[in-house]
């Protein structure tokens, strides 16, 4: 009886939490009509488990395996960087009415760096349904 009740207590510990409602609204994958969305990516195929900042203008996001985080941006020309010692970068050149999906993939420990590579959609959609929304510091 010991035993099951020890399997249970650790399966409850695996439980997903409930998504935010901020979370379930980003993964209607709404395009916003005046406006571009840029999802960017980093799900758990990742190479390192190191927090990792991202900086698109003036916005710095930090993140880790298995997370997303969705801007809504002006039409144009848009550079997505690693920050500090990751000389990771990729510009997105984007369209009103439209949705856009980079990855990220981190490699290393000590001094982490980036790869940002443009996904397809579906490939986009299916990362960010495997990750959860980072919201900003």
């Amino acid at each position: 009886m010991r035993r099951v009740l020890l399997i249970l207590l650790a399966l409850a510990g695996c439980q997903q939490l409930p998504l935010t409602p901020q979370d379930l609204q980003a993964r209607k994958f709404e395009p916003v009509p005046d406006r571009a969305v840029i999802y960017l990516v980093r799900d758990t195929a990742d190479v390192s488990d190191a927090e990792t900042p991202v900086q698109l203008g003036d916005k710095r996001v930090y993140t880790n395996p298995g997370t997303y985080y969705r801007w809504v941006v002006p039409a144009g020309k848009h550079t997505m960087t690693g920050f500090g010692a990751d000389s990771g970068t990729i510009t997105v050149q984007v369209e009103r009415g439209r949705v856009y999906f980079v990855q990220q993939w981190v490699a290393g420990t000590r001094m982490p760096g980036s790869t940002f590579l443009p996904v397809s959609e579906a490939a986009g959609r299916a990362a960010v349904l495997r990750s959860v929304l980072l919201t900003p510091r």
